[in-house]
Parts: C-alpha cells; structure tokens; sequence
C-alpha cells in the first residue's frame, strides 16, 4: 500500500488522451500514427478542437487557428466526428471506471475523479491504476493519463505530469520537489492570460509562486483570494471529497454540452441555448414546475468558466419570458472569445401546487397559447432557412 499521510484519501484523477483524436482514431484507424486535428474540414475558419500527439510535434494545439495550424504543415488533415460518438465512448470509459468505485465524479466528458480509498485497501494503488489504463486501452482502444493524490488539485496536476499514458504519485510530502520546479504555466486554474503577467514579474515557476518574498508581486497580479486558495492547493490543503452529486440540485435542472468544434458566434451560441432553453421548458411543463431564476455557463477554449443569473419577479414556465433572460444574459456577459462548453440552468424551482396563491395560472397559460406558434414558426425558420434567418424582436428602453 502507499504510506498513507494522517489517513489520506487516495484520488485518482484519470485523464483520457487527447481523448478527442484517440475516438477519431477508433472510427478511423487508417488516422492513427498521423498528424491531424479535430475542427471544422474543407475551410480555414475556426479553431483547432484538439490535435493527435503527431501533429503536436509540429506546434499544432487547441485553441490555434486552422489557417495558422494549415501554415505549420499544409498538409494537415482537418477531422469532424459527430458528438454523439464521443458522448458513446465517454459512457464505456465511465462504466468501467464505476467498477472499481461508486465514487466518481465526472469533471468533463474525458475526465473523471474516483476516490479509490476503499479500492485500494484490497490492492494497490498504482497496479489498480495499470489495471485501468490497460482495460481501457485494450477494450476501446483509449489511452489516458491517472494521477494519484490524497486532494482533487493534487490529482489533477499529477495526472498531468506524464502523458500520453503516464501514472504519476503525488504525496504532500512529495509537493515542494516534483512542483516547484514546474513553470509556472502548469499550476492548474492559472490562465492563459494571467501567467504570462507573472512571468514578466520574474514569477517563473510555481516554487517562485511559493516563495513568501514573492507575495505581494503574486497578490498584485492575481489578488490575494485567488494567491490563498492556490497556495493551499498546491500545498495539499484543499478539498479531498469526491463528489458524485456536486452540481445536481433536487430545486434545479440545467443542461449543458462540451463541443468538439468550439462556438466562436453569439448567434451561434444563442441557436444552440434556444434548444437547451426548449428542452428545459419541456421537463418542466412535463413535471408541473415553474421556476424564477434561470443561469447560463460559459468555458471557453482556455476553461476559464463563468456562471451568470437572473431572476424574473414571478414564477413561470413559459419558454419566452426564460430565454429572453438567457438571451440578455449571453449579450451581458459574451465576449470575443471561443467557447468549448454552454449551458442553460433554472433555479428556484417550485412545483405547481407549492406556487403563491395569488399567483394566476390561467394568465400564464393564455399568455403560453398566444406565444406558442409564433416560437415553433421561429423553430421552423431556423431549422430551414439557418440560425440567422429569423428571430424575435426585442423592446428597447
């Protein structure tokens, strides 16, 4: 067994390989070995999704402009698959993962926490760890990464210290020797647009991160909530819980989907949430709830996430008024980036026989009959005629 530290937990966070590419290369073989890329094919608008390890070697990474990807090797092949096919394998790699623990936590669709305390009191940790990586490499042909810690941030940075399929130990003890001499760059949670301002301060690595003369040039960079909190991650004081609830709430629905090919538009972005919108507005009506508060997510392609709300003054159902607010929220709150990941979410949730009772059903329902075909005649032009070819108006104060 791993010297357990004051009891600690043992975390694996398990990565899977430019999983993106490796779903690629299982649909079409004849790609495995080869430079390619997962983005929009036969243009050079949009970004590059993801990349093989063989493209890599030519520079070629996510978020990188297809034409830009195009100038470092024209020959580059360009690859869409349909989500559904990643959304397949993401739920074979999940089924065996659960059978090692019933504790898993689902980051994103290629990774997973698992609190493998139990598991490992009957084998060892690191030949569970190779038990994994080679089921999954041997049954659907998925290579991933596994960190193995006593925290969740721990994991997370041990998983990615070896890739491709790497199996990496992380103790507390063991955090001043195998981090601090990373760059600063590979602190997990430290952005594409922040490091490289602490790197022109001379904070080059995370030991420099550490370092207390270096504080008030990190807090002046960063502010001190965001220095405190990493400095405690980093020093292995953060959360060890794994959470297989952590974003469901009996009061709450939200939907949301991580695209291969990321949304660069806010008419594409606000096309996409009229469906999640349409689709919520459905469980809701199909199960009696009205809701007050509706809240959109948005990550973009460096996962830098934001979580916006707004509440209306009553409750409802009605598909309108719900994405009139998901509509000012993504025109508050969009910006010129690429995002990876939306979702829609209706809060403060109250079944129909728990609303207010001054609260006039019958007003809301006319209303929902008078809005009703003019939404569907939307869906119909929309779905014919292109995202652009007809929307709502909307009042102007």
């Amino acid at each position: 067994m791993l010297k357990k530290e004051n009891h600690a937990k043992i975390i694996f966070h398990i990565d899977m390989n430019a999983f993106f590419c490796s779903v690629a290369c299982i649909l079409n073989p004849s790609l495995r070995g080869k430079p390619f890329a997962i983005g929009r094919e036969n243009t050079y608008r949009g970004v590059i999704s993801t990349a093989s390890y063989e493209a890599r070697a030519f520079g070629i990474h996510s978020a990188m402009p297809i034409s830009e990807a195009y100038r470092l090797k024209p020959d580059l092949m360009i690859v869409h698959i349909d989500y559904k096919y990643y959304e397949e394998y993401h739920k074979k790699f999940i089924s065996v993962i659960r059978q090692y623990s019933t504790i898993v936590e689902v980051a994103s669709i290629d990774e997973v926490y698992v609190d493998m305390t139990e598991a490992s009191k009957q084998k060892h940790p690191l030949v569970l760890a190779k038990e994994i990586q080679s089921r999954l490499l041997k049954m659907f042909g998925l290579p991933c990464s596994i960190g193995i810690a006593p925290t969740l941030f721990l994991s997370k940075m041990a998983s990615d210290l070896k890739k491709p399929l790497g199996v990496t130990v992380l103790r507390k003890r063991e955090v001043e020797q195998i981090l601090y001499p990373l760059s600063i760059k590979d602190i997990f949670g430290i952005g594409k647009r922040t490091y490289p301002k602490l790197m022109a301060s001379g904070i080059l690595t995370i030991g420099d991160f550490m370092n207390p003369k270096n504080e008030e040039i990190v807090v002046s960079i960063i502010g001190n909530t965001q220095y405190e909190h990493t400095k405690k991650c980093i020093l292995g004081q953060s959360s060890d819980k794994v959470e297989p609830e952590r974003y469901s709430d009996s009061r709450s629905i939200s939907t949301s989907l991580t695209y291969d090919i990321p949304l660069s538009s806010e008419t594409e972005i606000l096309y996409e949430m009229r469906k999640m919108t349409r689709e919520l507005c459905q469980k809701l009506k199909k199960e009696e709830y009205y809701t007050k508060t509706v809240d959109i997510t948005l990550r973009d392609i460096d996962f830098h996430t934001i979580t916006r709300q707004k509440t209306l003054e009553e409750y409802t159902d009605d598909f309108s008024m719900i994405f009139e607010l998901v509509t000012e929220l993504i025109e508050d709150n969009f910006k010129d980036k690429t995002y990876r990941l939306i979702g829609v979410g209706l809060s403060n949730l109250l079944h129909k026989n728990e609303l207010p009772k001054e609260y006039n059903l019958f007003t809301d329902q006319t209303k929902e009959e008078k809005e009703s075909n003019i939404d569907q005649l939307i869906d119909m032009f929309q779905e014919k005629y292109g995202k652009n070819s007809l929307y709502r108006g909307r009042k102007k104060n």
